[in-house]
């Protein structure tokens, strides 16, 4: 099996450079965001495999029976609770609760800028890659499936497509990035478009 390099560096590198936050709306700019919004915190992890050669980034679809999102591609994550020290501690917390991953297996390499919801959430992603395998356990109650991409997929500005629909009356447009039967789009497919943009520029 052909290896890719280890892209830690390169991740790094990318974290490191200067930008802005992103939101639900970056592509709607006729969209006003009311004044005077409460956004709760909340942390996503972004976990990279490197076991296998092949750098992959593990992603979880959502339980259909879920209020909010229910049935989308996400990473695992949530909102901030009290108890926890800082977003990352809550990423790393969310990402043990949904999918089993121990809090001491990812090696953060930092942190995205802040993704603003239209569910009112301002969403840290934080980076992480896993230097070992480990056995993944979906919460029943809010995950459906965990799996898999392949990293280079993902940061690829090529792969990904705007789409739009219909929603509150306006037309909403968002970008996509589809991998095989995963239909990867909304704030998960803005966020690792960001990436996509940091690691090319």
């Amino acid at each position: 099996m052909r290896t890719t390099p280890d892209p830690t560096d390169q991740l790094r590198a990318a974290l490191r450079r200067p930008g802005e936050g992103s939101s639900d709306f970056d592509l709607n700019p006729d969209f006003v965001l009311p004044e005077g919004r409460k956004l709760r915190p909340a942390g996503v992890l972004v976990p990279i495999s490197l076991v296998g050669g092949v750098p992959r980034l593990i992603l979880t679809k959502r339980s259909s029976a879920l209020k909010h999102h229910p049935g989308q591609i996400a990473f695992p994550g949530g909102k901030q609770d009290k108890g926890d020290a800082d977003v990352t501690a809550t990423a790393l917390r969310e990402a043990q609760e949904e999918i089993g991953l121990p809090q001491e297996l990812p090696e953060i390499l930092g942190h995205l800028p802040t993704h603003e919801t239209v569910t009112s959430f301002t969403v840290t992603p934080v980076v992480a890659i896993l230097r070992e395998t480990f056995q993944s356990a979906p919460e029943p109650g809010e995950v459906a499936e965990v799996f898999s991409v392949p990293l280079a997929h993902v940061l690829n500005p090529a792969n990904y497509i705007v789409e739009s629909r219909r929603w509150r009356g306006q037309r909403r447009y968002y970008f996509t990035v589809p991998f095989g039967p995963y239909y990867i789009w909304g704030a998960t497919a803005r966020i690792l478009r960001g990436l996509a943009a940091r690691i090319n520029e």
